[in-house]
C-alpha cells in the first residue's frame, strides 16, 4: 500500500521524530506534525529513489508533500 510506505518514509526522513503510525492516524498536514523543511528534502529524495519519479518542486508539488492522501493518490496514478 502506497500510503503506508509513504508514512514509513516520512518516519525515516524525520529520524524518528514522527512515527509512521502518527502519520497514518493524523488528519492534519505533515507540517503540523513537526515535519521540517530538512525532513521534507529527505522525504523528496526518498520518494524519488523509491518510486522512480522526479518530484515537482513548484508550489503545487511542494504543497502535495504536506498531504499524505494527495501524495499517495498522485503516486498511485503514475
Amino acid at each position: 500500500m502506497i500510503k503506508k510506505r509513504l508514512a514509513e518514509l516520512v518516519a525515516e526522513s524525520s529520524d524518528g521524530a514522527v512515527t509512521a503510525e502518527e502519520v497514518l492516524a493524523a488528519n492534519v498536514p505533515l507540517s503540523a506534525l513537526g515535519v521540517t523543511s530538512i525532513m521534507t528534502l529527505r522525504l523528496i529524495d526518498a520518494i524519488e529513489s523509491e518510486f522512480g519519479v522526479e518530484f515537482d518542486l513548484s508550489e503545487d508539488g511542494m504543497s502535495m508533500l504536506d498531504d499524505l492522501d494527495r501524495l499517495a493518490g498522485h503516486l498511485a496514478s503514475r
